[in-house]
């Protein structure tokens, strides 16, 4: 087994070890931190859209569920018992909600977009210190290097760009790889698997428009990553 995929699979037995410990609380406040990001995402997709009306009630929705989250939860659940920034973090989260909903009551919407950005940072640190991998977690991973791929020119997809890309492309596919391979507690719904599967293509026909040499279909690729995982990130991320 390569190293990248050990790292994966001693992520993923962290994740079992610790819900086959204590299943209770474990799987009732990852549930509800789920419930809550689920307007999360919503108050990110709506304030990026320019929605002001859907943006506060996106927003108004995390904010009600997260202080419920918080109020039910001041005790931290067993796998973050060990962690001193716990109380700290929910408190945070609660302060940058506070402060994107001010944002978009006064109709400032895009900067309300890049405050709730912060959120996702602090969830994910949440998880990282306390060795959780959620989907979430693995859709922001990929996410990150998504931004990281499209904010390249790769030199006018000359034959040295379209060798970055290609190796930029196997990480993305990785990534991917990886989100599928661990789907979230949701996947039944019948509209998960389309959804991973639009983005999954995204990836492949990057990858096999960078192996061809192939400019104009690499940078065709590269404009249509964004949609199909902003797709999956809304509904299920």
């Amino acid at each position: 087994m390569n190293p990248i995929s050990q790292l994966a699979g001693a992520a993923a037995f962290t994740v079992l070890l610790i819900g086959s410990a204590s299943a209770g609380p474990v799987s009732d406040f990852e549930t509800a931190m789920r419930g809550a990001y689920a307007d999360y995402r919503a108050a990110l997709f709506q304030t990026n859209a320019g929605k002001p009306d859907a943006a506060v009630k996106a927003v108004d929705a995390f904010q009600q569920k997260w202080a419920a989250l918080s109020a039910a939860n001041t005790a931290a659940p067993p796998q973050y018992a060990d962690d001193p920034a716990y109380a700290e973090t929910l408190a945070k989260v609660a302060s940058i909600a506070d402060t994107a909903a001010t944002e978009v009551a006064a109709g400032k919407l895009p900067e309300a977009h890049e405050t709730l950005e912060a959120i996702r940072f602090a969830v994910g640190g949440l998880h990282e210190r306390n060795g959780i991998v959620g989907f979430s977690d693995r859709m922001n991973a990929y996410h990150a290097e998504m931004e990281v791929v499209l904010a390249k020119d790769y030199g006018g997809f000359d034959a040295a760009g379209l060798g970055t890309l290609r190796e930029d492309a196997a990480v993305l596919a990785y990534l991917a790889a990886d989100i599928a391979a661990n789907p979230p507690a949701e996947a039944s719904d019948p509209a998960y698997k389309p959804l991973l599967d639009g983005m999954i293509a995204s990836v492949t026909r990057l990858t096999e428009a960078a192996r061809s040499g192939d400019a104009a279909a690499a940078k065709s690729a590269l404009g249509n990553l964004k949609v199909p995982y902003s797709k999956l990130f809304l509904k299920f991320g």
